[in-house]
């Protein structure tokens, strides 16, 4: 067999006879890693196997039966939720998340809560057995049916589990897998994609629940190739920083659910706790007094309302060119939004530095917080404190008029719920206020309806 030299985008898989400082397809620098790849030969190949080795008969649609997925439950809440209520046979799961952000952890208590009713079979590439039992030992994890493995090489980890036939498995992480076959270095975009390959087609038609760790780079993307998120049937990813004690988990690929939930936990001493009132989370002050520069509004994240709030801070400059910045909302739709603010009701912001922040440490992209950040920013620079019990929600344009965001209905009542008793946002339906009785709506149409009513 010949063999070749080639160098492989490590970001996007294109393959260049020779090195490049940017690939060619994707755009990215220093991508280009040299690999030694078979020549194919001139001969016809063989059937190569697919990744789920299976096929059926061409039928009609209509003719089809479908068949409901059985759910297993993990019995941890945000985790089954985020999952569509819980996982399915033979589903392959990719986590992905930065350095010390609680994966391992996850996939620990995970291990215990199945292993109760499942066999399941934990390999690592990263820690050793010590390592893995002193972190049960510290969640509480007692393990009787979780076995452990310390292996890199994918042919040895095939043959574990099919002698051991287990009903969930769980891989940390995938980039520290190679296959022998192949003479590059793990976690390169042939290693990666061939394990993934073979973990397909082992899991698949045993119906295996597979769970697969996965790094990120520097920038918060999934390190390797695309086509590993492809050949996945989730993508969860641990959407926060690693410092804060919330954590985030957002699926970017669900086949079984939505991809538009979110999961919360919690890092505590005993590992990651759902949170069940997540708007504690998301208002760190008090509500028990009015403000300067600090508005709540009601996002949704899936079908969920959450409590946001927004905390501005105007303020004279000191330099030519006033500061901008922003800490959990799109920096550039503040500026639009700022930019309308001095248009349309005459706000001076020329000569004022501008921070907007959202309590928490969380992201959101909500349009229903252009609202909130319209009220923060005129109460901070107009020195008008808003009532604690007030909430912001509509859209605002760069012509000024505030639009009706979606749900409204689900958010009202999430706010009547949480003790707010009114709320400003675009005109709503009688249909949409028929269950609120303690909540009284104050409807807006612009910007400058906005600045009469927070006088």
């Amino acid at each position: 067999m010949k063999f070749r030299t080639v160098f492989i985008c490590q970001k996007c898989g294109y393959e260049a006879p020779k090195w490049a400082g940017k690939c060619p397809d994707c755009g990215e620098w220093n991508s280009l890693v040299e690999e030694v790849k078979a020549q194919e030969s001139k001969k016809p190949a063989a059937r190569t196997r697919s990744f789920t080795q299976f096929s059926s008969e061409v039928i009609k649609l209509a003719e089809s039966k479908a068949v409901r997925e059985e759910r297993i439950a993990t019995h941890i809440g945000e985790f089954d939720r985020l999952l569509g209520g819980g996982l399915v046979k033979g589903q392959l799961t990719l986590l992905a998340g930065a350095p010390g952000i609680g994966k391992s952890t996850l996939m620990l208590q995970v291990a215990a809560q199945l292993s109760q009713t499942h066999k399941v079979l934990y390999i690592s590439g990263e820690e050793s057995v010590n390592q893995i039992s002193g972190r049960a030992q510290r969640l509480g994890v007692k393990g009787d049916n979780i076995f452990l493995l310390c292996e890199t090489d994918i042919q040895k980890i095939v043959e574990q589990v099919e002698n051991m036939s287990p009903e969930v498995l769980i891989l940390d992480s995938i980039q520290t897998v190679y296959h022998p076959e192949f003479t590059s270095s793990a976690g390169t975009v042939a290693q990666v994609r061939e394990c993934t390959a073979e973990l397909v087609r082992l899991c698949k038609p045993k119906g295996i629940i597979t769970f697969v760790l996965g790094h990120v780079t520097k920038d918060g993307e999934l390190a390797g190739p695309k086509i590993l998120e492809h050949m996945v049937d989730s993508v969860l990813y641990f959407d926060t920083e690693k410092d804060n004690v919330l954590r985030l988990l957002r699926p970017h690929k669900n086949r079984f659910g939505s991809t538009g939930e979110i999961g919360l936990f919690k890092m505590t001493g005993h590992g990651l706790e759902s949170v069940d009132n997540p708007s504690e989370y998301f208002s760190q002050s008090s509500r028990d007094k009015a403000l300067k520069g600090r508005a709540y509004s009601l996002v949704l994240e899936g079908y969920r309302p959450l409590l946001a709030e927004v905390q501005a801070l105007v303020s004279p400059t000191h330099y030519p060119y006033p500061r901008r910045v922003a800490t959990g909302v799109d920096l550039n739709r503040c500026l639009v939004l700022f930019a309308a603010l001095e248009k349309h009701i005459g706000l001076p912001l020329d000569n004022k530095d501008i921070y907007v922040s959202l309590a928490g440490g969380v992201k959101l992209k909500d349009p229903a917080l252009d609202l909130a950040v319209c009220a923060a920013v005129i109460s901070s620079c107009k020195d008008i404190a808003i009532p604690f019990d007030h909430v912001f929600m509509a859209e605002v344009g760069i012509l000024g008029q505030a639009a009706k965001v979606p749900l409204i209905d689900r958010r009202l009542e999430e706010a009547q719920r949480l003790g707010f008793t009114k709320a400003f946002c675009a005109p709503v339906t009688k249909q949409e206020k028929e269950k609120l009785s303690k909540l009284s709506i104050s409807e807006i149409t612009d910007l400058n309806d906005l600045a009469l009513k927070l006088r």
